[in-house]
């Protein structure tokens, strides 16, 4: 079929009629094409042993119909021991392009079995590829460093990197030249005692002089309230101005986790919040409300509760059912508003 328009929360298939497949990633806008990337879950249903299977991409030229240009980094299924094995649980690519070294350079965050976090550096002469992993086994500044997102300063080309400590605090801390490593430089911000209060989930734009960060709660793939903050400078200080999403009774992010921002590059004014439904059902055992969910990560991880081995038996959530969210934002003044609709098209704004 053929989009004319944006739904979002509604099943979203390519040029193929096949559903969309690139979670927690974001778009990239090179020479009048748009590049959506992002982790392909189309395996990962619970039972079959797989969290990932590669890096998809799409390509489109209006935002609504998407090609599949496939796998741009694909799983390593014969060495278990990869970081890109389909067992490894790899999380949100985030790519930027180096305009002095000509190329792209992907960051990928690998959870570890003991419960750590480490990164994999990858990269490719074009945007679609072929990868090459430059380093792994990564500890930037020697954290473990969670959810995340990439940031080129466009007037002199030094690149930034948001991350999660995890379960701890916000970090940016300042790239090589090269982009494959921290240069050492980094400041902290938001810091929590523990889930669910931790911010994740960081996602960057810039906007009439000020960098603003969206952040998550910590609830696993449970939705929670957003968090937008912004500042004058990228290593802050911030400043917290509040949940974006207008009328969300339910505390969810209206039943999302946004991944990236996208300013539209022919709109004055648009910038478009990416994000992942990845609950589209409910599972009995899992929690059924932000509420539920937030309690049972505060029993879980507030050292002062105690842990209760029988709280974070979470069942597995089927991510290969996952949507999106994509919603414009709507600003007042310094803040960032996300109002929900049902449908809604690019070409109404200017």
């Amino acid at each position: 079929m053929t989009y004319h328009s944006i739904r979002p929360g509604q099943v979203w298939l390519d040029t193929e009629g096949k559903r969309i497949h690139a979670h927690g990633g974001s778009i990239m806008y090179i020479d009048g094409t748009y590049y959506w990337y992002g982790e392909n879950k189309e395996k990962s249903a619970p039972g079959s042993g797989i969290w990932h299977w590669g890096v998809r991409c799409y390509a489109s030229k209006d935002l609504y119909n998407w090609e599949d240009k496939g796998l741009i980094i694909p799983p390593d299924e014969d060495n278990e021991q990869s970081p890109l094995h389909p067992t490894k649980l790899v999380d949100r690519p985030h790519i930027i392009f180096n305009r002095f070294t000509k190329k792209y350079v992907c960051w990928l965050k690998i959870m570890q079995p003991d419960a750590s976090q480490k990164s994999t550096v990858l990269v490719a002469d074009d945007i679609l590829g072929p990868y090459t992993i430059v380093k792994k086994d990564l500890k930037p500044l020697g954290m473990h460093a969670g959810d995340f997102d990439l940031v080129v300063n466009p007037s002199d080309g030094k690149a930034y990197y948001y991350f999660e400590r995890v379960h701890s605090e916000m970090i940016c801390a300042d790239l090589t030249d090269d982009y494959t490593d921290v240069t050492g430089y980094y400041s902290t911000h938001f810091p929590q005692p523990h889930p669910p209060y931790v911010r994740e989930a960081p996602a960057y734009f810039y906007r009439k002089g000020l960098h603003y960060l969206v952040t998550s709660g910590t609830t696993g793939y449970f939705p929670n309230p957003s968090e937008v903050a912004c500042a004058k400078l990228y290593h802050g200080p911030f400043e917290v101005l509040g949940n974006p999403h207008v009328g969300d009774a339910t505390n969810t992010s209206f039943g999302s986790q946004i991944c990236s921002v996208f300013k539209h590059p022919h709109k004055k004014d648009l910038y478009i919040a990416l994000a992942d439904r990845w609950v589209t059902e409910h599972t009995p055992g899992n929690p059924a409300t932000y509420e539920e969910a937030a309690e049972r990560f505060d029993q879980i991880f507030n050292p002062d509760k105690g842990l209760d081995p029988t709280v974070d038996h979470f069942q597995p959530v089927d991510t290969t059912k996952a949507d999106y969210v994509w919603l414009p934002f709507r600003f007042d003044g310094k803040m960032a508003y996300l109002d929900w609709k049902e449908e809604w098209r690019i070409e109404d704004f200017e």
